[in-house]
């Protein structure tokens, strides 16, 4: 049964989610949001499992248990599920403490590889924490995880260009079959969990059949670990603990996707995913800074090391859909090139545009939302027949992926400017890398993938969106 209340604030899940993540460093949180029907339905419920709570002290055994109240946006399947809630609570330090703690212990049958790969929007956090740049912060991170018990750590860069370059294949052919596929154009970008979760539970078929089919970075990095890793090590993926460090609670959540899971080995691709900030708890519990770790270089999917400096997209604050996709097809579509793009701001920083015009003619136009309200302005456009762009990169953090709840944010949850401009300053630093040019991805390609238009790209980078029926009003929220 659906829950209108539940609707009209929809989206507030993420907060419900963010406020309960950081009961690892205080005693105890509540999501416990004001109804407007009163107080009586709220009724706490204890997200841990009676596993977790009869398990052996790990180092965070002092945390308290939390316990949060399903109701409003928690209370039905428009939104977050009670079971989703719990499973997104166990994706935390202590998961991660007891699966350290399990490769002590002599019973090699319970033993695990982890290996840990990072969001590169994470990295400027640590390195703006620390005074450092953005290759010293990653080298000393991944020294410090390793000197925690982590056996891999890798950076997801090499995921978000598998995805970068897929989504622009499919813009190129959505763009040239606009007249003959009602629903090709607009296409929406699809790396963001926060907006697919949204358009899945409340758009539904207004939006999904808009949405890029091509796989977020973080689920390609899933299949690349417990695929392909997994066989170059000759281990069975349930052998492997996979932890992503991102900048957002919304990934805790996409890591329990169904399309993500080996029913064979009843492994998800992604066990765990950590915020930055969770991972600076860690540091801050055991009394250390990262400018004491060794530096350590990343490892690589191949089995050696990566010596290089890190590398980026060419995205202010995010991995760059919008400007790798523009290029692309100004290129393939028009045979122009295009070295910088010039954004309009409309109705705020947050809503920005960019076109490419050919003859006196709009050829191209493009368009960043950032942010829930933004997002639902969008989809009203969409929903009236409106909407005039040809690709939207959607974000429901405002001021994209930096800006994330799970690094960018002071004590009391408001927003840490200060430290998002030394995020932002030392982000734009990281020289950049068309994906194209990333000789390990055509290696891929050929060695895992069988080739970039085999049936194996479709099954391995490419996905499919629940269409459940739109939530009645959902689109006159006000946020």
């Amino acid at each position: 049964m659906k829950c209108d209340n539940c609707t009209k604030k929809m989206y507030d899940f993420r907060l419900a989610v963010h406020l309960l993540q950081w009961v690892e460093a205080i005693n105890s949180v509540e999501c416990n949001k004001k109804q407007k029907n009163g107080d009586g339905q709220n009724a706490p419920v204890d997200v841990l499992s009676s596993n977790e709570e009869n398990a052996e002290p790990s180092e965070f055994h002092k945390l308290a248990n939390s316990k949060i109240f399903l109701s409003d946006c928690l209370a039905c399947d428009s939104c977050v599920t009670s079971d989703e809630a719990a499973r997104v609570f166990q994706q935390n330090q202590k998961e991660f403490f007891h699966v350290l703690n399990l490769n002590k212990k002599c019973d090699t049958s319970k033993h695990k590889v982890l290996a840990v790969s990072i969001c590169p929007q994470s990295l400027p956090y640590f390195a703006a924490k620390f005074n450092l740049c953005v290759t010293e912060a990653a080298k000393r991170l991944c020294g410090f995880l390793k000197c925690l018990g982590v056996h891999y750590v890798f950076d997801t860069t090499i995921a978000a260009d598998f995805s970068i370059l897929e989504s622009q294949k499919e813009f190129v052919q959505r763009y040239r079959n606009q007249n003959q596929e009602e629903h090709a154009l607009p296409m929406f970008a699809s790396a963001c969990p926060g907006w697919i979760q949204y358009a899945e539970r409340v758009l539904s078929s207004l939006v999904t059949p808009h949405i890029c089919t091509a796989k977020s970075p973080q689920q390609i990095m899933g299949s690349l670990i417990k695929g392909y890793f997994a066989r170059q090590q000759n281990l069975s993926s349930d052998k492997i603990f996979h932890i992503i460090v991102a900048p957002c609670y919304d990934k805790k959540l996409e890591a329990l996707r169904e399309d993500v899971y080996a029913p064979l080995y009843h492994s998800q691709d992604v066990d765990c995913v950590l915020t930055s900030g969770e991972v600076f708890q860690v540091m801050e519990q055991r009394k250390v800074s990262l400018k004491e770790a060794a530096e350590v270089p990343f490892d690589t999917l191949f089995g050696g090391i990566n010596e290089s400096d890190l590398m980026r997209h060419d995205g202010r604050r995010s991995d760059g859909y919008l400007e790798h996709i523009f290029k692309h097809a100004a290129k393939e579509l028009f045979d122009t090139e295009v070295k910088e793009l010039t954004y309009k701001v409309l109705k705020n920083k947050d809503f920005q545009e960019v076109t490419l015009e050919k003859g006196g003619e709009t050829v191209l136009r493009f368009a960043a939302a950032y942010g829930f309200r933004n997002i639902q302005n969008m989809v009203l456009k969409l929903k009236k027949g409106k909407c005039s762009y040809h690709f939207v990169e959607v974000l429901a953090c405002p001021g994209g992926c930096l800006n994330g709840k799970g690094q960018a944010q002071t004590e009391d949850g408001k927003p840490d400017k200060a430290l998002l401009k030394q995020m932002e300053e030392v982000y734009a630093a990281v020289p950049v890398q068309l994906p194209e040019t990333n000789g390990h991805v055509q290696k891929l390609y050929q060695e895992w993938l069988e080739g970039m238009d085999s049936v194996k790209v479709q099954q391995s980078l490419h996905t499919k969106y629940s269409s459940e029926k739109p939530v009645a009003n959902s689109l006159d929220i006000k946020w």
